[in-house]
């Protein structure tokens, strides 16, 4: 890639899970802010592995602490931050409505700003409910979901829950863009929004497959298991 340098790459190639050295578990069922049915847990084989080349999270009928189903959130917090770059997510979406499957970022400085002032960055999510309809959104103090006025683009892209697609998100001091297999969607500039812009700062990545909530809706219990399979992850600045 023209004058960047691969700085962080997954191929999900070793071991049966993720690598220790760059992810760690958000485990618990407490609804996660956006009242979620699942149960994250840890390291646990029904909800996450490698397996022939790709990272599977898979959402499970099971109850655990009054939760109908679990389901896997890994994140690099404490390992793995970036300020600025190229990434770019191999995925594939699971089908059913309920899921939510997202891959995001949110801001280091949680524990001093706490949400939505630390930012977060939403590089794809997607709900069952609307198959093939992306979303790329930003979240900050001024801009975000609860207030309805969050920095957001949506899609419809075909075929998302059938074959893998590259997604990406370019971020630089002045703007954040958004493509897919090297279609651009959206670009958000800092000029536009600078009253409000927490993206100067590094944030961490996440990858979850979540259950019903105000966004992922009424849970088709018929779906699962439900599979969010990723193929790669790589970094570039």
């Amino acid at each position: 890639m023209k004058n960047r340098t691969l700085i962080f790459e997954e191929t999900f190639n070793e071991g049966t899970l993720p690598n220790q050295s760059n992810w760690d578990y958000d485990v618990g069922g407490k609804g996660w802010g956006n009242g979620e049915l699942q149960y994250y847990t840890y390291a646990n084989p029904e909800n996450v592995k490698i397996q022939d080349g790709k990272l599977i999270i898979t959402a499970v009928k099971k109850e655990v602490e009054g939760h109908p189903i679990t389901s896997t959130r890994l994140v690099t917090r404490g390992k793995k931050h970036w300020l600025y770059g190229r990434f770019e997510v191999r995925t594939k979406m699971p089908k059913g409505k309920g899921t939510w499957p997202a891959i995001w970022m949110l801001g280091v400085d949680e524990e001093n700003l706490g949400w939505p002032r630390m930012g977060e960055i939403d590089i794809m999510e997607h709900v069952g409910r609307d198959q093939d309809t992306v979303h790329f959104s930003l979240h900050t103090e001024k801009y975000n979901h609860p207030k309805k006025t969050q920095i957001t683009y949506v899609s419809k892209i075909a075929n998302v829950s059938d074959e893998f697609k590259t997604y990406v998100m370019d971020w630089s001091e002045d703007k954040i863009s958004f493509e897919v297999d090297n279609q651009h969607y959206a670009t958000f500039y800092k000029k536009d929004y600078a009253d409000s812009w927490p993206f100067d700062k590094p944030h961490y990545l996440i990858l979850n497959l979540a259950m019903g909530g105000g966004f992922g809706g009424q849970v088709d219990m018929t779906c699962l298991p439900a599979t969010l399979e990723i193929e790669s992850i790589r970094v570039y600045q």
